[in-house]
């Protein structure tokens, strides 16, 4: 019996796996319809790029999988300086037509090419230099004084500095929103005292009012651009805040979404039935796609699968001794639920448009990657701890049976 227990495939958590591959073809029939209208020429590329993505980020999960917590360990402080190294690439390769259209110097470019964004994989590599922070701080082993919760959340700031100054050269305001979420996450589940979170958030919250202050008024835009702030940035909160007075302009992404939304109904129009314009709606707009043609039923049954995805690695996460796999798998779920959360909220006009990809979903090689090897990363907690629980078991048997021969022998 014990047998049969004892095999690779008894290990891996399918129950990860499962909402996972439902969600990548959930993004392989959204991004087909999306592109047959929008890129008729290119859908056969477009689709072979997307599964070829799709096979490369299943493979490095796969042997994601197989790390065990030491080669995790040693190789985190590689893996963060790497991931530096690569955000740095933009600011040197990079396509000034891509950057007069988005406003960033996020993506790796080559002539016309667009390679990858670094700052995805980076998400991956700064979770895990929580995580070990973390770990080592003394924190990890007294949570009562405020002295040692300062110097923990002292160390997070020290690897988030040259993070978001990355991201402020690259002009990302999106991406950096995510790292400050994952950031929020690891330092809820490390336990530094509320003395010193909750004047943080109040300062936080005093600073996002009284911008938004000083924005409605008539005097704010001008100010604000006066001291560096970009144009498309005062567009996109004007977008956000009022969408159907700039509904033939600057707010035409996100009203068209909007609608687009409301048109899909309950049921939906049916597959691959477009009737509206949506820019942008193969990546960040996707779910557009899913409500207009699939309705509040079909994007309901999505937003269904992620709550099950997150619920099923919360389960694996509890189910762990390992504090570093904790918190690796904290920073993720974060992660995730940031990027659901806000590529959602935008495309239904609660939030505003900040170019994060919906994950498992939207076309995109670089962000479908890094999400992959995240659930490679929690496939390993889960592989780590049935490993264990199949050593424990061997080691009962082992002394069970050590007790019967010495009981019959005697």
């Amino acid at each position: 019996m014990f047998k049969s227990k004892n095999k690779i495939e008894n290990r891996i958590e399918y129950s990860i796996i499962l909402p996972v591959l439902i969600l990548l073809l959930v993004g392989l029939v959204a991004v087909y319809i999306a592109t047959s209208f929008d890129y008729p020429d290119n859908v056969i590329k477009l689709m072979i790029q997307q599964v070829l993505w799709i096979l490369l980020g299943a493979g490095i999960a796969f042997v994601v999988m197989f790390f065990n917590t030491e080669f995790l360990w040693k190789i985190t402080p590689w893996l963060y300086g790497f991931g530096l190294g690569l955000m740095i690439l933009p600011l040197i390769f990079f396509s000034p037509e891509l950057v007069e259209s988005t406003g960033a110097k996020n993506w790796v470019s080559i002539g016309s090419v667009t390679l990858f964004q670094p700052s995805e994989f980076m998400k991956i590599s700064y979770i895990l230099m929580l995580s070990r922070i973390t770990v080592t701080s003394k924190h990890g082993r007294v949570a009562t004084e405020l002295r040692d919760d300062g110097i923990l959340l002292g160390k997070y700031i020290l690897v988030t500095i040259p993070v978001l100054l990355l991201l402020a050269l690259q002009k990302d305001l999106g991406t950096a929103m995510v790292f400050m979420a994952i950031l929020a996450g690891l330092v809820l589940v490390a336990g530094i005292s509320w003395k010193i979170i909750l004047p943080i958030v109040g300062v936080a919250t005093a600073a996002f009012l009284i911008f938004l202050v000083i924005f409605m008024s008539e005097w704010g835009k001008a100010w604000l651009y006066g001291l560096g702030f970009e144009t498309y940035k005062i567009n996109r909160i004007l977008a956000w805040l009022d969408p159907f007075t700039y509904a033939n302009g600057i707010a035409y992404q996100q009203t068209q979404g909007m609608i687009a939304i409301g048109s899909g109904g309950v049921t939906g129009k049916g597959f691959n039935v477009m009737d509206l314009n949506v820019p942008v709606r193969e990546s960040d707009m996707i779910f557009t796609v899913i409500a207009e043609d699939f309705g509040l039923i079909g994007s309901g049954l999505v937003l269904l699968t992620y709550l099950f995805l997150i619920y099923r690695m919360l389960r694996v996460t509890f189910r762990s001794n390992n504090r570093f796999y904790t918190f690796i798998s904290t920073g993720f779920i974060m992660m995730i639920v940031f990027h659901i959360f806000e590529n959602v909220g935008a495309t239904l006009g609660l939030l505003p448009l900040t170019g994060i990809p919906l994950p498992f979903i939207s076309q995109g090689g670089s962000s479908l990657i890094s999400n992959l090897i995240g659930v490679g990363l929690v496939l390993s907690m889960a592989y780590q701890t049935n490993l264990e629980e199949e050593h424990r078991l061997l080691l009962s048997l082992s002394r069970r049976k050590k007790r019967e021969s010495w009981k019959y022998g005697h």
